[in-house]
């Protein structure tokens, strides 16, 4: 099974397909005038902006789904994986990835924006709907949804219990057979509730854990404040192949650097699409803004985080393509994972097991609220194949999926954990960002038409007729109805009487 795994991966994950993911996230942001760094200020405020309602949640509830995918055991593992055998160049690497893949995920959340339905009482969008709605092949709707469904609810949940696992197991001797139980316990209690209490718990856990986290890092780097120069040196030099060390592996550095990046913002994924269509916003980009910002978290925040908690220590083993030894200080035993930033954090605070402690509740906070996010985005792809139809057996089935990969996970080997979860990724990737690239013109013209209104002193709202793009049905019928509550049409009647 592992071989198999490897194989495929290395298919989807080949030199050439990683520097065409890179280009991609280029090109979209020469043709977007790299908004990632002329709306900042746009995306902070957007944050916060918008509330609820019975079909939609708010912006901010909308960020923490996302966030609660981006945010997960690749922020912590994955960036120590990246260095273990790309070196420090790999960190490079994933920020370049973030900053490029930033406009990605404007375009995938505003096209979830503008082609979202109203379905069953709620707000569903997604890669499968913008695709059949873009482009009117739904059989390639149709090919995602069920790419997304195998991976979200079978392929990846493993990867997040088996790092919750090994974390608990390593600090505290818990068995991870009990970690799976307790796992699955309290999932079911939270995904049994529904999309409006998967936003509930995320908008109240995300922002804590994060900030938790990210303060640890802060204390561990003021404690090697003076190492900051060389660090920063190091990781550039790796980079690009000037360093005598590690200068012979910068292909490795930049293909393990792009793949983790991708694994951990998941900009041009799709995923972060899902829970962007269910914000109740006046106009698409306001909350494709918003999900830009979301990987800048999730990368530039917290996985560098992790990334200077080890190079400042010195934490790390580092393998060339032969497996010898390039930096060897953790003992040729240990596999590169959590453990690095374990040691990390305990070369700071010596209390015995407080680092092995921190990032076992750390990776618990991690990986289970990815969980939440990826039974999320399984349930929006049921929806979307079941249209029309009773899909409350198909639900039950997700869930009882999903609870068994979780605690499968627990229990089964890391290598192929993250093997699996490489597949579910490559797949959803290619798929989607075929889909983008081809659809790119309405995410484009709805970004135009937002900076315009916005010149002109006006609070951005969105007229799909205006803008030649077909197939906005959710935005064409609130524009008709008069008396809709939705924010939306209420401003474009002021704007209306204004102007």
């Amino acid at each position: 099974m592992e071989e198999l795994v490897v194989k495929i991966n290395g298919v989807l994950w080949s030199d050439p397909v990683i520097y065409t993911i890179l280009a991609i996230g280029l090109l979209f942001s020469i043709l977007t005038r790299f908004l990632q760094v002329r709306h900042i200020k746009d995306m902070v405020m957007l944050m916060f902006q918008g509330k609820s309602s019975e079909a939609g949640v708010s912006s901010f509830q909308a960020l923490s789904i996302a966030l609660s995918g981006r945010v997960g055991t690749g922020n912590i593992a994955g960036v120590a994986t990246a260095i273990g055998f790309g070196g420090p160049g790999a960190v490079f690497w994933m920020w370049t990835i973030a900053f490029i893949g930033a406009s990605s995920a404007f375009i995938e959340s505003t096209l979830a924006q503008i082609y979202k339905v109203n379905q069953d009482g709620q707000y569903r969008g997604g890669p499968a709907y913008y695709i059949e709605k873009g482009t009117g092949w739904k059989w390639y709707g149709i090919t995602f949804a069920v790419a997304a469904l195998l991976a979200m609810s079978l392929l990846m949940p493993g990867v997040q219990s088996n790092s919750i696992a090994l974390g608990l197991e390593n600090a505290f001797g818990l068995s991870p057979v009990y970690t799976g139980v307790g796992l699955v316990a309290v999932l079911a209690l939270i995904i049994f509730g529904g999309v409006k209490r998967i936003a509930n718990v995320a908008q109240f856990v995300v922002p804590f854990m994060a900030l938790g986290y990210i303060l640890v890092s802060l204390i561990i780097i003021a404690a090697n404040i003076s190492e900051v120069p060389a660090v920063l040196s190091l990781i550039f030099r790796s980079a690009f192949a000037f360093d005598s060390a590690f200068g012979g592996i910068v292909g490795m550095a930049i293909a393990w650097g792009v793949k983790r990046g991708i694994y951990s913002n998941e900009a041009g994924q799709g995923t972060g699409a899902h829970p962007a269509a269910a914000a109740e916003v006046s106009h698409p980009a306001k909350q494709g803004l918003v999900q830009a910002f979301s990987v800048y978290i999730d990368t530039l925040f917290v996985c560098s985080a992790t990334a200077f908690m080890i190079l400042f220590t010195g934490m790390y083993n580092t393998v060339d393509p032969d497996g010898n030894y390039i930096v060897n200080e953790m003992g040729a035993d240990v596999e590169p994972g959590p453990v690095f930033t374990q040691a990390a954090v305990e070369t700071v605070i010596p209390i015995p097991g407080f680092g092995a402690g921190f990032v076992a509740i750390s990776l618990l906070f991690f990986a289970f609220t990815t969980i939440m996010a990826y039974y999320y985005i399984a349930e929006t792809n049921i929806a979307y194949l079941t249209r029309g139809k009773s899909n409350k057996i198909p639900m039950f089935l997700l869930k009882a999926v999903l609870l068994g990969a979780t605690f499968y996970g627990s229990v089964k080997t890391a290598t192929l954990a993250w093997g699996l979860g490489d597949v579910g990724l490559g797949i959803m990737v290619w798929l989607n960002l075929i889909a983008i690239l081809i659809l790119a013109k309405p995410a484009l013209l709805a970004l135009k038409d937002y900076e315009e209104q916005k010149k002109k002193g006006l609070d951005p709202v969105f007229d799909p007729v205006k803008l030649g793009i077909k197939n906005a049905d959710f935005w064409e019928n609130e524009y008709k109805h008069e008396d809709s509550p939705n924010p939306s049409v209420l401003n474009k009647k002021d704007q209306t009487l204004n102007s």
